[in-house]
């Protein structure tokens, strides 16, 4: 295949499509997108930056993963530059730096970037990199959580149910929570499984928990956390 068709199928493919296509061989997949990178394309530069940082295809490396992240934002590529901001974030492939990582996170969240404004929302639910305001992270949920985030709807009705910088207000923490759940998020089926518990609807709530657990355990990871 060519580098213009390469180019060509890259640049009109999403990443989940991406991924799902070149499933049977990350080798080569590492290889095509490795090629539409050094030609420029940011949404290649994107991806094998997360081959890199994720080890698929190649060997891992989260410093030059961080180099693709960078080199991507500097077309003002949005989701490159939340990349940038989770690598300074968790310290990936460098130092960490919370106000760094803040930084890129607002910058992506405020040209429309749903996983940036997450994060954007936990920065400022934890004070971290800035100064803590639940309003402010409140805000940044709901922005990501209309745009269909399914763990940004899970926060949003956290913050509703807790009243983190907005009113409590039950009822829309539990639409949602069912948004979330319904999207296939496991902590927001648990969450929506609590409240129709809580309800008096048992075998509803049996059949979400079921869910629930089920998501966490493909996730390795617990159901309950503390920013949901």
């Amino acid at each position: 295949m060519s580098t213009v068709s390469i180019m060509s199928l890259l640049g009109q493919m999403s990443m989940p499509r991406l991924q799902a296509l070149f499933a049977q061989n990350a080798r080569r997949a590492a290889d095509w997108v490795y090629v539409a990178a050094i030609e420029g394309l940011a949404q290649a530069q994107v991806c094998y930056g997360r081959m890199l940082l994720e080890g698929t295809g190649v060997t891992k490396d989260p410093a030059q993963a961080l180099k693709w992240f960078r080199r991507a934002a500097l077309a003002h590529d949005a989701e490159a530059i939340n990349m940038v901001g989770r690598c300074l974030d968790n310290g990936w492939g460098t130092a960490e730096d919370p106000v760094g990582a803040a930084e890129c996170f607002l910058r992506a969240a405020d040209s429309g970037n749903a996983w940036a404004q997450y994060n954007m929302g936990h920065m400022y639910l934890d004070g971290r990199g800035v100064t803590r305001d639940r309003t402010l992270a409140y805000r940044y949920y709901l922005m990501a959580a209309e745009q269909q985030h399914e763990r940004a709807m899970n926060l949003a009705g956290r913050c509703c149910e807790e009243g983190w910088g907005t009113a409590r207000n039950l009822e829309a923490a539990a639409g949602w929570y069912r948004r979330s759940a319904e999207a296939g998020y496991f902590r927001g089926q648990y969450n929506w499984a609590s409240l129709l518990r809580k309800a008096g609807r048992f075998e509803e709530a049996a059949g979400w928990f079921a869910r629930a657990a089920a998501g966490a355990l493909a996730a390795n990871s617990p159901i309950i956390a503390p920013a949901g």
